[in-house]
C-alpha cells in the first residue's frame, strides 16, 4: 500500500485573469469538478476546508474552485508580488497533503438553493423553450471562455426579454466583465435568440 509515495508531485502555476484582483492557481491535479464559489467565509466554513484555511489569511477575499484550478481574489490593499509565492506554497502543500478541498454534498446543497431561487420564476411553455436555448448557448459558448479566465457564469432567470446571469470567481467584481457581458454575451444572445433584449448580471 505504499502507492502514496509514488504519487507525482503537485505542480502549480499562476495565470492572470481579466480581474487585477484575482489570480488563477492552476494545478496538475483535479481538485473539484466544481464550480464552488466562496465569496464569504461563512459559506467556506460550512463547505470547504481549503476555503476556510485560505480565508484565515488576511489578504484573501474570495475563493473559487473549479476542475484543476483555484481562483483567489485578494484584498485590494495587498500586492500580488508580496503574497503570490506564499499562496502558491500554501496550496501546493495543502493539495500534496491530501487536504479536503470541498466537502461532500456541496453540489446538492447548492442545487437545492438554486432550485428554490428559481422556483419563483414560472415560465410559460414558450418561455421554457427560450430558456433552454439561452442556457445551451451560455453552456456551449460562454462558460468555457469564462472558465479559462478563472471564473464562471450561471443563468439565473429570463423575464420580459431580460436575461439575468450570475458571475462567479474572478468575473465577480471584474471591471472588464461588464464589457464582456454587454458586447459579447448580450450581442450573441440577441442574435441567436431574438426574444432577448438585454443581459444583466448579479455577482455570485
Amino acid at each position: 500500500m505504499e502507492n502514496t509515495a509514488t504519487k507525482s508531485p503537485v505542480m502549480l502555476y499562476t495565470e492572470q485573469t481579466p480581474n487585477p484582483e484575482s489570480l488563477k492557481f492552476v494545478s496538475n491535479r483535479m481538485l473539484y469538478r466544481g464550480p464552488a464559489d466562496f465569496r464569504e467565509e461563512e459559506l467556506a466554513k460550512e463547505w470547504s476546508p481549503l476555503g476556510t484555511a485560505l480565508f484565515e489569511l488576511p489578504y484573501v477575499k474570495g475563493v473559487y474552485v473549479c476542475n484543476n484550478f483555484v481562483s483567489i481574489t485578494k484584498e485590494f490593499n495587498y500586492a500580488w508580488e508580496d503574497i503570490m509565492l506564499k499562496l502558491k506554497d500554501f496550496l501546493k502543500n495543502y493539495i500534496q497533503d491530501g487536504g479536503v478541498i470541498v466537502a461532500e454534498g456541496f453540489e446538492e446543497a447548492m442545487a437545492k438553493l438554486e432550485s428554490e431561487r428559481g422556483a419563483s420564476y414560472e415560465y410559460s411553455e414558450e418561455e421554457t423553450v427560450i430558456v433552454k436555448k439561452i442556457k445551451d448557448l451560455i453552456d456551449t459558448y460562454v462558460k468555457p471562455a469564462v472558465e479559462m479566465d478563472g471564473g464562471n457564469i450561471e443563468f439565473k432567470s429570463f423575464n420580459e426579454g431580460i436575461v439575468t446571469v450570475i458571475l462567479q470567481g474572478s468575473c465577480s467584481g471584474c471591471p472588464s466583465s461588464t464589457v464582456t457581458l454587454k458586447s459579447g454575451i448580450e450581442g450573441m444572445l440577441k442574435r441567436m435568440v431574438p426574444e432577448v433584449k438585454e443581459v444583466v448580471s448579479e455577482m455570485g
